[in-house]
């Protein structure tokens, strides 16, 4: 039977996101697996799953919203800015934090802000990516970009800080794009103190949380049970941030065939909208770049059979 659905994926620390599609190729003996956005080895958590149908989406997921809870420390900082890096600077200097000035850094630091991506990141330059330069000891000029930050909260209940090295932890909501490694670092630049990200953990992404996820090795024991389309999602699930339209019988046609259409009025204030046929979706449709009344489609679905989940 075809395997098809949104695995909410807890990845676990010390592998690859592409060794995670790697397992789960071999578990679930399907070569069609794709993930929704690179977690670095050493950060657990969500991490979604798109598997054979469902990987039209993916990108689509890897869009919205996510969820961090990250340690931040204050006195020295990374070459990588996480804690894998070997250290650029120290502050050994005694310091004292109080919990009004981190939520003044963090107010500083809500909305939208402009990083800089660490060179030990997949961002590419010149179509190289910026660790393979940092591995060759390269400097290159790396581009800004504006992110969005949702929040910041303190997570610990002190109300200060005192000591050379200082550790604290936050919850971070964000947008697409975020470096909470660079995010770390601004935290310590706003503070006046050389700092790092020591650990981190995703928490959400998108609609799926950490109660939603489920490891390698349960999806192992799933597998041996044919039980794997118990914890799947449906390609619906994928785009339910969207608005849905259920269409008549009348338009399945022009939708299916991906023909330009009379502008949905949903698309007055949406940037996509979903045409569903008995609830499962058929076409995601944009405004035309060109043509100010019409619509044109993003991407095409095929309504699946009775043996497709």
């Amino acid at each position: 039977m075809a395997i098809n659905g949104i695995l909410p994926l807890w990845k676990e620390r010390g592998m690859t996101s592409h060794d995670c599609v790697f397992k789960l190729r071999k578990i679930l003996k399907t070569k069609k697996v794709g993930h929704t956005g690179t977690l670095d080895p050493e950060v657990d958590g969500v991490l979604p799953i798109c598997i054979g149908n469902t990987t039209k989406v993916a990108e689509y997921i890897t869009d919205q919203g996510k969820s961090y809870e990250a340690e931040v420390t204050i006195g020295y900082s990374t070459e990588t800015e996480d804690a894998t890096g070997t250290l650029v600077s120290a502050d050994d200097s005694e310091k004292h934090i109080t919990k009004e000035q981190l939520l003044k850094v963090f107010e500083e630091l809500t909305g939208e802000i402009t990083q800089i991506p660490p060179m030990y990141s997949a961002v590419k330059v010149n179509g190289k990516k910026l660790y393979e330069y940092a591995r060759q000891g390269i400097e290159v000029e790396r581009p800004s970009r504006i992110v969005r930050i949702d929040s910041i909260e303190l997570l610990d209940e002190q109300q200060e800080w005192n000591g050379k090295r200082i550790k604290f932890n936050i919850r971070i909501r964000c947008g697409k794009g975020t470096y909470i490694r660079t995010l770390a670092v601004q935290i310590g630049q706003l503070l006046g103190y050389p700092a790092h990200m020591s650990r981190l953990t995703r928490t959400q992404s998108g609609k799926f949380r950490r109660e939603d996820c489920v490891t390698l090795a349960q999806v192992a024991e799933l597998a041996q049970n044919d039980s794997v389309n118990t914890i799947l999602k449906p390609l619906s699930y994928g785009l339910s941030v969207f608005p849905f339209v259920e269409i008549a019988e009348k338009e399945v046609f022009a939708i299916r065939n991906g023909q330009v259409l009379e502008r949905h009025p949903i698309l007055d204030k949406q940037k996509f909208v979903v045409f569903t046929v008995e609830g499962h979706p058929l076409a995601l449709y944009k405004r035309h770049p060109e043509k100010a009344d019409k619509m044109k489609p993003e991407k095409m679905f095929s309504i699946p059979t009775t043996d497709e989940v």
